[in-house]
Formats: structure tokens, sequence, C-alpha cells
């Protein structure tokens, strides 16, 4: 099985050169509609779970406490450059979205974007997510996700042998991955290629 942390950081590193290339401009509108679903206020705890180089940046409030993990230190140091750039105060540190450095209950909101299909075990990263929110929290996700309605069928999961290995499973299943952590899912939109891609919003009960 490819789709491991040791594999994922050894990955990452080496596509962090090109990331900005391949990613930038085609997830720039999904990410802003994902982040726009937040109910925004001044001075909120916030967590970019999976931050990658930072792109998310752009999109996010600047009167906000701000903290950006990845698993891979390349992906990291670009996200600091990205934020220094920007004149914008990120804490950034590199850890594993599956087991967090944080307290319970700190944030206020935690965002991942395009990680909820990389991470080698979703249902622990979600568990993390929901742990570090305060009751009441935001959890902010957009990734690819199989439908809600039915598993992935037989060719979908054969192809999905070398996606996750590459880049990134596409039989996970949104729904039920968000509600067997606990939360409640507020809203959920398409935001690119179809259904494919999805942005979710999702509560930590109060």
């Amino acid at each position: 099985m490819f789709n491991t942390t040791a594999w994922n950081r050894l990955r990452y590193s080496c596509y962090a050169p090109l990331y900005d290339t391949v990613v930038e401009r085609a997830f720039r509108q999904p990410r802003r509609r994902a982040l726009a679903q937040v109910t925004w206020r001044p001075g909120m705890q916030v967590l970019l779970v999976g931050a990658g180089t930072g792109l998310d940046l752009p999109w996010l409030p600047k009167d906000i406490e701000l903290h950006a993990t990845d698993l891979s230190p390349a992906m990291v140091r670009r996200t600091q450059a990205r934020a220094d750039a920007m004149a914008r105060d990120v804490e950034c540190r590199v850890m594993d979205a599956q087991s967090l450095d944080y307290p319970d209950e700190y944030f206020d909101v935690v965002i991942m974007h395009l990680i909820v299909a990389v991470m080698p075990n979703p249902a622990q990263g979600l568990q993390e997510a929901y742990r570090v929110l305060k009751p009441g929290g935001q959890l902010c996700v957009m990734d690819k996700f199989q439908a809600d309605d039915h598993p992935a069928g037989a060719g979908r999961r054969a192809l999905n042998a070398l996606t996750s290995a590459l880049a990134t499973d596409i039989t996970r299943q949104a729904r039920p991955l968000l509600e067997d952590a606990g939360f409640i899912i507020h809203a959920d939109q398409p935001v690119m290629m179809g259904t494919l891609f999805r942005a979710l919003l999702a509560f930590k009960p109060s």
C-alpha cells in the first residue's frame, strides 16, 4: 500500500516546486467558494490543515489568529514564504494531520482543503479536527469525493490503486466520513468537475 504518511511526506516534498503551477489556477474559485461558506468573526483562531504552499491565504480574513500545518517541510517553507510576502502573521509548522499537536477545543475554524482524500486514515484526521475544535466550531472541507449514496464500483476501485499512490484517493465518501467523526453537516455544494469536487461546511455540536 503506497498511501502512507512516509510516502506522502516524500512525494509532496517532491511536488512542492511545481505545486503552484499545477494547482493554483484550477482550484482558485473552489477554494474561494468553500471559504465563503464559513461564518467569520474578528479574532477567530483558525487552523489550516494540509496547507500545502498556502494557496488559501488570499481568501482568508486578515483579522484572525492563523495556524498552518503540513506534513512536508518543503510545503511549510513555501507557506511561510507566501505569508511573509503577504505581510501576514501565520504560525507555520510541520505536522501530521492525523496527530495534531494542539490542545483540545482550541480552534474556532478548521480548514481541510484537498487533504481528506490524501490522508492514509481520514477518519483519524477528522477525529483530530473534531478534537481541536471548540464546541460549535466550524469545519471547512473541499475535496474530491465518491457519491455518498453508493460505494465506488470495481473500475473506480481499480483505478484508485494508481491514483492513491500518485495523488489522491477517489473512493472516499464525504458525508459518512464527517458524520462518523461527529460533525453536523450544514452545507454541501459541488464546486468543480460536476459533482466530483465538493465544498462542505460542518459544525462540532455545541
